[in-house]
């Protein structure tokens, strides 16, 4: 890998990881600040998730940071998916409106999120070229 894509690379890994930070942070915060129950243990879970998949993205290489950019995606998607659920037709019970705290920003912070985690999921994925083979051989 080039020199840029190195650093493209280690750009879209630190703003995944910061889009999962704030991710994990919104559901700590809210767990502390007055959603209990079983929800509130979910948004503990899913506040650790974060913390832990930030971790990953910035700490592991190889097959290792493969795997923890596509859990990291799915975490988002399945976090916003949920959220949309709470929304509309109700998740475990649960109907959340667009005035409840931090919803519209977090619709909006899982979004841009998800975006940032494709891009450096197709990145983290793209197979990389092994030093001396050639991948199209030239006909003699």
């Amino acid at each position: 890998m080039t020199e840029s894509g190195v650093r493209a690379l280690w750009t879209m890994r630190i703003l995944s990881a910061i889009a999962l930070l704030c991710a994990g942070g919104i559901h700590f915060y809210l767990a502390l600040n007055g959603v209990g129950g079983f929800l509130g243990v979910m948004f503990i879970l899913n506040g650790v998730a974060g913390l832990v998949l930030a971790a990953g993205m910035l700490l592991l290489r190889g097959r290792l940071l493969q795997l923890v950019t596509v859990l990291s995606l799915l975490f988002l998607i399945a976090t916003l998916g949920a959220l949309v659920l709470a929304l509309t037709v109700g998740l475990f019970g649960i109907h959340q409106t667009w005035d409840f705290t931090l919803v519209p920003q977090t619709v909006v912070i899982e979004s841009i999120g998800i975006v940032i985690l494709g891009i450096t999921t197709a990145m983290v994925m793209r197979p990389q070229p092994v030093p001396g083979v050639r991948r199209h051989p030239t006909s003699a």
